[in-house]
């Protein structure tokens, strides 16, 4: 069994190393350029077309994250880079869930107990107790109930906050209420305090974080965006925190990261920014949840997280 490995920018040495050890049986192989040998399976992150091309006879390539938006950009641009009747499998949390629903639940508990107004307070050396919102009407609304969005919002409603999720299909979640389909995402937005967009990235869902949806919450609401940055307007964002829509916002991605010195949102002091960090892909558990999946496909059994392009996720 040959596997081909491809994650720039990172120690493919450990990786390799890693996975070696979790399929002693393979022989591994970092890709590159040039190299058109054969190979059973294909693990990569943000891979160049050449790397995979023509390659009909794959059984699976695993991208080592849980977002597939890049690799099937790189699709729509350019068709053929990925092989006809090759599954494309996504990971699956990977202790990206807990990650993932600390950095929101401590945005949003932030925002809730003034602990961002408290901040510019010690900065201006000034002592004043302020008004705490109000528990029952702090609704927070988690856009996306995937595996993410879904350990989001349970741990949020955890707290004893008002919590609704909205998702392309119907889903049921203890201690949430939940919209489905397009017919039901502005009464899901209408009068939320707390919007947390953990969307799949897809040409429907590009700048759905704009004005109108901004319009549609509470007055000084706020906003996580912990999915992607072409989900967010930028304009739009900075507009409503001019006018009042928005009290504040928290950004872990960006349209394009590193988000360049001179982008606007450095100087406004109502974002918070992080360099994507909000749940990043752990080596261990990754390793272990492709070779278990490469095992069962070499069994002959389905594995879950198979990408369906046409819906983009």
């Amino acid at each position: 069994m040959k596997i081909l490995f491809y994650m720039p920018l990172t120690d493919a040495a450990t990786w390799l190393h890693d996975l070696a050890r979790a399929l002693p049986d393979a022989d591994l192989r970092e890709w590159q350029p040039g190299d058109r040998a054969p190979a059973d399976f294909a693990v990569v992150w943000r891979p160049p077309r050449e790397m995979l091309a023509g390659r009909d006879t794959l059984r699976a390539i695993f991208n080592l994250g849980a977002g597939v938006d890049a690799i099937l950009a790189l699709e729509r641009e350019q068709p053929g880079t990925l092989p006809r009747n090759v599954p494309l499998i996504r990971l699956e949390d990977t202790g990206m869930g807990a990650q993932m629903a600390e950095y929101v639940t401590h945005a949003v508990l932030r925002y809730l107990r003034c602990f961002d107004e408290y901040d510019a307070q010690q900065r201006e050396r000034r002592w004043k107790a302020l008004e705490p919102h109000p528990r029952a009407t702090f609704t927070v609304g988690v856009l996306g109930l995937g595996v993410l969005g879904t350990q989001v919002a349970r741990t949020l409603a955890s707290f004893g906050l008002p919590v609704r999720g909205y998702s392309r299909g119907a889903k049921q979640i203890d201690g949430v209420t939940t919209f489905a389909g397009e017919a039901r995402f502005d009464a899901f937005l209408d009068g939320a305090k707390v919007l947390v967009n953990l969307l799949p990235y897809t040409p429907d869902t590009a700048g759905v974080l704009n004005a109108r949806t901004f319009a549609r919450l509470a007055r000084g609401a706020y906003l996580v965006n912990v999915a992607r940055g072409a989900h967010l307007v930028d304009t739009d964002l900075l507009a409503a925190l001019a006018s009042g829509q928005l009290a504040a916002a928290t950004l872990d991605v960006f349209h394009e990261e590193p988000l360049p010195a001179d982008h606007p949102f450095w100087r406004e002091p109502r974002i918070t920014i992080t360099p994507h960090t909000s749940a990043l892909t752990l080596r261990e558990e990754s390793v272990a949840q492709v070779a278990s999946k490469i095992g069962a496909l070499l069994r002959g059994e389905p594995v879950s997280g198979v990408v369906r392009a046409e819906r983009g996720y």
